[in-house]
């Protein structure tokens, strides 16, 4: 190396230093940025729908008149149809992910499976809809009832949860598999009492974010024909239903400024629900991560 290469080094280096500085700079303004608009958005928010709320307006179905109506039927049915999906989407979510991770063979077969579920986790929210009306409301006959809504979300967030679940099982050591079948267990007792457990948390992290996309989703909710006004709460599994994203785009579409109000205190109400269902889940997700730490 010549002198004029070597007094060119210190130069090279001041420069690279100063892309990653710049490089960083720009990646922090674009996280001001965005927080400062969803600040903006949240206080906005807050500011026209806090005086709203109140237990009159928890405990009322809506009205055509704004000062009467409240979220009653929009919140149970948000809390019925969540319920549900959970109930659908975890169990068959976290299963597909076990085979395809610890039973499943690699071949094309299972690649052209592992596509297909990471192009599913990129479509549209309105696909589902159209396809829960097709399937669930047309075909089935379960017309606009909450079975009908949960499976169509169910569909919606299996792709999340199967990909999040399938990266928590692969973080588990190769070597505690590998251990429980030397000492005699079966495949399936090696999953259950060593994999999972230690894979809980990731899966349980999977399972937050498909059911926070579900909680907030409103296009495939409106396709399959989901009422924009109920004054009941649903009494069973196939009762017409409502839920507090579908209410809020129904006051908001009103053009009376009261109307917008409670449309601001519904999404209030949602924040809270979405806020609460994943500090439950964090304080489970961290108590089992806690238990079987390594």
């Amino acid at each position: 190396m010549n002198e004029t290469a070597i007094a060119e080094v210190p130069v090279e280096m001041h420069r690279r230093a100063m892309r990653e500085y710049l490089f960083s700079l720009l990646g922090l303004l674009s996280v001001g940025i965005a927080l400062l608009v969803l600040a903006a958005l949240l206080i906005n928010v807050a500011v026209d729908g806090a005086p709203r709320i109140s237990w009159q307006f928890l405990t009322s179905f809506p009205s055509r008149f704004a000062e009467r109506a409240g979220v009653y039927s929009a919140l149970v049915g948000s809390a019925y149809l969540i319920g549900l999906t959970a109930l659908i989407a975890m169990p068959i979510g976290i299963g597909a992910a076990i085979y395809l991770e610890e039973y499943a063979n690699d071949n094309w077969f299972t690649r052209f499976i592992e596509l297909n579920i990471a192009n599913l986790a990129g479509v549209p929210s309105i696909i589902y809809g159209i396809l829960g009306l097709q399937v669930f409301v047309r075909f089935l006959s379960l017309d606009r009832s909450l079975i009908a809504g949960a499976l169509t979300m169910s569909l919606l967030i299996l792709p999340v949860i199967i990909i999040a679940s399938r990266e928590a099982l692969r973080t588990v050591p190769q070597s505690l598999r590998d251990g429980a079948l030397a000492l005699g267990a079966t495949r399936w007792q090696a999953v259950r009492d060593q994999v999972l457990p230690l894979a809980l948390p990731g899966v349980l992290t999977g399972c937050i974010l498909g059911l926070s996309r579900a909680i907030g989703e409103t296009a495939p909710l409106i396709t399959m024909g989901a009422l924009t006004y109920v004054a009941f709460v649903p009494n069973s599994l196939f009762s017409p239903f409502t839920v507090l994203p579908i209410q809020s785009f129904n006051w908001l579409s009103r053009p009376q400024e009261s109307f917008h109000a409670n449309a601001a205190a519904a999404i209030v109400v949602l924040l809270a629900l979405l806020l609460t269902m994943n500090a439950t889940a964090i304080i489970l997700r961290n108590r089992f991560e806690k238990r079987y730490r390594l």
